[in-house]
């Protein structure tokens, strides 16, 4: 028996990176999937955005596991669309027993230069997409009489770096989210917890920008330039985690292998917190 057999999880920013990850890793653990993704850039972002043929690829790895897979374009920001994706697939998929709140964006400037526009979008997607997601998620969660929403946060929050203001301020915010929602939620038996990855190996980190970030003295930095300041961020010698890595702290607190386990930040950061 897999550990997440008949269980369907709603997995936002599916498209590609973590997501996709996440989404994958449940599958294979036995639960169907809801996918979604903006599958669309986002004006502050510099670096391409998954779009549709990644979200159907996810779809695609998905049900290569033998469960099924919903996929559909929403934005986080856009709770009414977002919801109707929502009930779109639970009306394919029956139930909801996982959900997980993925979906994020970065972008990188001194706190004095990020412009106003810049800020809002970090904490619309970031944080209030968010909570529109769990808002959106909890009827068929207590529908089903329980189940896990798994936020992701960073480890930002753990130790805020230099030019995330706005990015460390909305992985704050959903750290506030998730422990409110614990209270509320616990007498539904449904758990609420973050997590908190130090740099993950996804497009949203392995970019030009990040590259010129670490590394401003070099005239065109690439991914084997930021090794070494990368490695120096954490505490063991390693610079930085997959999106599996992640997925097996997603997939345990998914299971009820963390049945009682609510109201936690989980860190995965290879000790980038003590550093």
């Amino acid at each position: 028996m897999r550990r997440l057999e008949g269980k369907v999880a709603f997995v936002t920013g599916a498209g590609r990176g973590q997501g996709r990850s996440h989404a994958v890793r449940l599958a294979r653990e036995g639960a169907a999937v809801i996918a979604v993704d903006i599958c669309a850039p986002v004006e502050s972002v510099t670096y391409p955005m998954a779009d549709e043929a990644d979200l159907a690829e996810t779809g695609r790895l998905v049900e290569e596991h033998d469960v099924r897979a919903f996929t559909q374009t929403a934005d986080v920001r856009d709770r009414e669309g977002l919801r109707a994706a929502l009930e779109a697939g639970l009306g394919e998929l029956g139930r909801l027993d996982i959900v997980v709140a993925n979906a994020g964006i970065a972008s990188y400037a001194a706190f004095h230069e990020i412009s106003e526009d810049a800020w809002q979008e970090m904490l619309d997607i970031n944080l209030t997409g968010v909570w529109n997601t769990c808002v959106v998620a909890r009827p068929a969660l207590v529908e089903s009489k329980g189940g896990s929403i798994i936020i992701t946060s960073s480890a930002a929050v753990l130790k805020p770096p230099a030019n995330l203001t706005h990015y460390a301020a909305a992985k704050h915010g959903t750290v506030g989210v998730m422990r409110s929602l614990a209270k509320e939620l616990a007498p539904e038996m449904i758990r609420v917890n973050t997590i908190h990855p130090t740099q993950v190996d996804t497009p949203m980190v392995m970019n030009q920008e990040v590259f010129e970030m670490f590394r401003p003295e070099l005239d065109s930095p690439d991914r084997e330039d930021i090794v070494a300041p990368s490695t120096e961020m954490n505490l063991m010698p390693i610079p930085w985690v997959s999106s599996d890595d992640v997925s097996d702290t997603v997939v345990f607190l998914a299971s009820d292998e963390s049945k009682y386990i609510t109201g936690v930040m989980i860190p995965i950061d290879a000790g980038y917190h003590l550093k």
